[in-house]
């Protein structure tokens, strides 16, 4: 059944192998279940219950693109839109949380009307590659500064702005053994590197009375303070349009990225280089930002550590309904959950910085009008303390140095719409 259903023989593999993908995947995105709550709790949502949204919300995207699109692709709530739903829309804009999880409803809605649309492809290939390099690239800086702060190795200054915070400090230095940890046990090739290296810092500083042991297993914790707390008619207001339009266009073309990526490292693309099926794989991802939000949990999208179960031989869906089922019984761990303190899940998003910021690699540094929008964008992020501001300055800068520096085809329709949006947005709207 299962070999009729998923096309495993004609995909080269068994269930076995499928069975073995799906937990390599797993234990290397696990750490997520942690993070993440961790990250939105900072809003004042309830941790247990965004715990709980998480897990459900991996499940079921998870599940739908395996069972719908037959492809071994995870999906979880993605690093750095976290970010952003917390540090900028919510602590730094003023907004609810319950106005950004209305945010994130209406902006998964609009990504599976364009996953729907045959204007999709139009709108991926629209945006040139260094800029989405370079936001890639500013969302890892972005999540970078995030991660020493929460880590106390970069602090506040008066005077100037940023400083380098006590090293001396047990939570800190845990904070830092837990980065090369994981970085180590990376280059060892060892599957679950940071989940593993979490999980270490989290035993030791329990151990040494750093932090409190408060249990593994448990009842999953009522998903009532988050479920269907979304605020969408907030999130409909004019001040919300570039939140809302952030979280569609990153998720859009880091899942278009991420699929296509992952599909060629598993030679699953076709002879054309394109991604059969990529309308329902994008339906699966959008779908998952819908539920998600209606769960109490900001965008789901696909995960590039999908690669690593593709590596172990995964090549179809049933692989990625494996992982569902890992991230529902995930649900139990509330306790265990508790535990992590944010000094072991902070390295896990400068480690994740590391590897999204050498997307910046691919830039053509020869071309400066390539160069100075792609580094406005990426170093805007985390100075501005928002995705969406670096998008705006980068679209126009990159706008006004194609035009005036002679350049002006390589400055796509869609790229001048969005940069006269962004620019019209700074100068009435402010940031």
């Amino acid at each position: 059944m299962l070999d009729k259903y998923f096309k495993l023989t004609e995909h080269g593999t068994d269930v076995r192998t499928e069975l073995m993908a799906g937990l390599t995947t797993f234990l290397t995105m696990a750490y997520i279940v942690f993070v993440n709550p961790d990250i939105l709790s900072k809003t004042g949502m309830d941790f247990g219950a965004v715990m709980v949204a998480t897990c459900i919300g991996a499940a079921f995207a998870t599940a739908v693109m395996g069972l719908y699109a037959n492809y071994p692709v995870a999906l979880a709530p993605g690093m750095g839109l976290n970010a952003f739903f917390s540090f900028t829309v919510v602590l730094g804009m003023g907004h609810t949380w319950q106005v950004a999880l209305g945010a994130v409803f209406v902006s998964g809605i609009l990504f599976l009307i364009l996953s729907i649309l045959p204007v999709r492809e139009w709108i991926i290939n629209s945006i040139p590659m260094s800029m989405k390099m370079a936001i890639a690239a500013g969302i890892g800086l972005f999540l970078a500064l995030i991660g020493l702060r929460n880590a106390g190795i970069v602090v506040d200054h008066p005077a100037t702005l940023v400083a380098l915070g006590d090293l001396s400090q047990a939570s800190v230095m845990l904070a830092v053994l837990g980065f090369f940890s994981m970085v180590v046990l990376t280059a060892w090739n060892i599957p679950g590197a940071i989940i593993l290296s979490i999980l270490g810092v989290t035993v030791i500083g329990v151990l040494t009375g750093v932090s409190e042991f408060k249990g593994i297993f448990g009842p999953p914790p009522s998903m009532a303070p988050v479920l269907f707390q979304m605020d969408i008619a907030g999130a409909l207001e004019m001040s919300m349009l570039a939140v809302v339009f952030t979280f569609l266009f990153v998720d859009l073309f880091d899942t278009a990225g991420t699929l296509i990526g992952v599909a060629h490292r598993g030679n699953l693309l076709d002879k054309d280089g394109k991604l059969p099926r990529l309308s329902k794989a994008l339906v699966a991802d959008s779908t998952g930002t819908v539920v998600g939000a209606m769960v109490g949990t900001s965008t789901v999208t696909s995960y590039v550590e999908s690669a690593s179960g593709i590596n172990a031989g995964g090549r179809t869906g049933l692989t990625a309904v494996v992982v569902a089922l890992l991230f529902l019984f995930c649900i139990f761990l509330s306790p265990l959950a508790a535990t992590v303190p944010s000094y072991a899940t902070a390295p896990a998003l400068i480690f994740v910085a590391c590897l999204m910021t050498r997307g910046i690699a691919e830039i053509d540094w020869n071309d400066i009008t390539d160069v100075a929008p792609a580094v406005v964008t990426a170093i805007a992020m985390p100075l501005s303390y928002s995705i969406a501001n670096g998008i705006g300055l980068g679209f126009i800068t990159y706008a006004v140095v194609k035009l005036v520096g002679g350049r002006a085809r390589e400055a796509t329709p869609a790229v001048l719409v969005l940069a006269a949006l962004f620019l019209l947005k700074f100068a009435f709207l402010g940031a």
